[in-house]
Formats: structure tokens, sequence, C-alpha cells
């Protein structure tokens, strides 16, 4: 019998993990990080996604009949939704990395983030359980931003708090194990 409500049960031995238990971690750069950044993050980074995992898929014809085989693999960019407080600070940092990569005005690039070594960096996203205990964890590698999110503003909104968005491009992701600190990560990334 397909229904069965006893069998469900018994196979969700924990409950399912839960999408609110999680944190994000990353290494700003030093030349635009402005003092308590990193540690903001892991506080006010509301929400994220665990990467998903894609190939590509090649058609091949012979003699009129299509094969497919394995292509390459592709990494989408990745985002975190930041609550925004009254210091800015995660704000004004990542407007300053952006920056630093391509100017505003003189669409030149900092001296300080010449090489990518310099500009990227990697980041962590930790799933945690119900008791505490990690119980998942992916590592971005060679992270930096493309794109901070515009902040609405409305005198409707008075009792919300702002926040935004902030997209990333990475190299690849690595699903870690064991499972990683925030000194690890500074190692990871080199900075």
């Amino acid at each position: 019998m397909p229904f069965n409500v006893q069998n469900f049960r018994a196979s969700l031995v924990t409950d399912g993990a839960r999408a609110a238990l999680f944190d994000v971690s990353l290494v700003v750069p030093p030349v635009v990080a402005l003092p308590g950044v990193t540690e903001n993050i892991v506080f006010k980074a509301r929400a994220t996604s665990l990467p998903g995992d894609s190939v590509s898929s090649i058609n091949v014809n012979y003699f009129g009949r299509e094969i497919k085989v394995a292509g390459t693999r592709t990494f989408p960019d990745w985002s975190i939704t930041v609550i925004n407080d009254e210091d800015f600070l995660i704000r004004n940092t990542f407007e300053r990395w952006m920056s630093s990569i391509n100017s505003h005005v003189n669409n030149l690039r900092s001296p300080t983030m010449a090489i990518s070594a310099e500009y990227q960096t990697n980041a962590v996203v930790r799933q945690y359980a119900k008791t505490g205990e990690i119980i998942k964890t992916y590592n971005f590698v060679g992270i930096f931003p493309t794109d901070v999110a515009a902040i609405d503003l409305d005198w409707a909104s008075g009792d919300q708090i702002e926040e935004f968005g902030i997209t990333f491009a990475y190299q690849w992701w690595e699903s870690l194990s064991p499972v990683p600190t925030t000194d690890s990560v500074s190692a990871v990334s080199g900075l």
C-alpha cells in the first residue's frame, strides 16, 4: 500500500532539516573591509541558498539518432540577503569592494585589487541540526560581488527593517568535512 503515514513518520527520524538553521561567513578582502564586517555578516545574512549541482548535456547526432553525453559543470551565481543596520557597515564594505574591482567614474580597477587573489575570497554556509550541531557545510571558492541590490524606501514601511541582496560569482563550491571554523575560512581564502 503506497500510503502509510507510519512508514513516512519512521523515515523522518529527526523531523527534517530546518531552512532557518544556517549561517554564512566570509572574509572580505582586507583592503576594503571595515572593522567588524566579517562578524556582522554571520549575524545579518538573513537568507541564502545551498548550492545546486548542474552538468550540461551535449546532443550528438548519429545516423538520424540523437544521443546525449555529459558536458561541462556550471556554477550559477550565489546570493545572500542582508539585514541593513543604520551603520550601513556591510553595504558600505560591499560598495567599496565593488568600486575597487571597477570604479564608478574612471572605469579602473584599484591597484590593491590588481590580481584575482586580491579581490576574490571564500564564503562558507553551515546548516545546523535542531540540536545545534553542524550537519552540512559548503565552501564557495573564489567569490566576488557582482551586484549589490537596491534598497527600497517607502513611507508605508514604518515597521520593516531594510534588507538588500548581494550576488556573487564564484569559481566552484566544495562540500566540506570536517566542518571548518572561521579561522579555516581565512586560511582557505588566503586572507
